[in-house]
């Protein structure tokens, strides 16, 4: 994550998002730098429209909202199936009861 934050401080300040300033702004940071991770983000970069990127993402921060409310129904509809589960489990119980007892 730091990576994407190096490139976007450094787009933000109009500066080249190259290896060498991403790994100088990570460094920097107290970070170990990830040549690998660095080569990867600036090789990623290189055709996006970092302005275009940032006017899409509040489109996108909006929509695990209701993804969220989705996720309390799963919760709702999974306690049912563990209850029912429950009786079932019961249920197996009185009848091995019932072949042991």
């Amino acid at each position: 994550m730091e990576y994407v934050y190096a490139a976007l401080l450094l787009h933000k300040l109009q500066k080249e998002i190259n290896e060498e300033n991403v790994s100088s702004l990570v460094k920097a940071s107290g970070t170990e730098v990830n040549q690998s991770q660095v080569k990867a983000l600036v090789a990623a970069l290189a055709d996006v429209n970092i302005d275009e990127a940032i006017k899409a993402a509040p489109a996108a921060v909006a929509a695990p909202a209701p993804q969220a409310e989705a996720g309390a129904e799963e919760k709702k509809d999974d306690k049912k199936e563990k209850k029912e589960a429950g009786k079932s489990e019961e249920e197996a119980m009185e009848g091995l009861s019932s072949l042991f007892g």
